[in-house]
């Protein structure tokens, strides 16, 4: 499954204030993925913003293992800003079943998201996810990091993913 990007549509003015993220984003150093459960890993991430002209971002992640370059984690979905105001949602579905909201504020060049739903499929591997939050900031030096905090049934809410992305286009 891939986005397409539709460069000749024109943005809709609705997600004007998240044309920063638009165009794919490349690990500029493997990420660090880590929790209780499982032992430590290292990961690279493409990352994809496009718009097709309507008031949302397409965004589609993939993550590949640093070392044996095996595919790991994918997401893909759309995110929305609340008309007027910094409200911003992301709608996110993952290859592992589950399927999310998340919710928080856009404040210049960062986001801060909080789970607001999930659903899973009925097999989903255990322990469930019970909760995300997820941090983008667009730094000074032009790269974008983003942070991935989770819990589980068995674990509180706790860093599991940290990267940084150079702008590939």
């Amino acid at each position: 499954m891939t986005c397409p990007f539709h460069q000749s549509a024109e943005l809709n003015p609705a997600v004007l204030p998240l044309d920063w993220l638009l165009g794919t984003w490349e690990s500029d150093e493997p990420g660090e993925g880590s929790f209780p459960s499982i032992a430590p890993f290292r990961y690279n991430e493409t990352l994809h913003f496009s718009h097709v002209g309507q008031p949302v971002i397409n965004f589609m992640f993939n993550a590949f293992h640093a070392e044996s370059k095996k595919p790991l984690h994918r997401e893909c979905g759309f995110i929305r800003l609340q008309p007027g105001t910094n409200r911003v949602a992301f709608i996110i579905a993952q290859n592992s079943g589950l399927v999310e909201i998340e919710e928080g504020e856009l404040t210049g060049h960062q986001i801060t998201l909080q789970s607001q739903a999930m659903a899973r499929t009925s097999f989903a591997k255990e322990p469930h996810v019970r909760e995300i939050s997820r941090f983008f900031q667009l730094r000074p030096d032009g790269r974008l990091e983003q942070t991935v905090s989770m819990a589980t049934e068995n674990h509180p809410l706790t860093q599991h993913l940290h990267i940084t992305y150079r702008r590939a286009s």
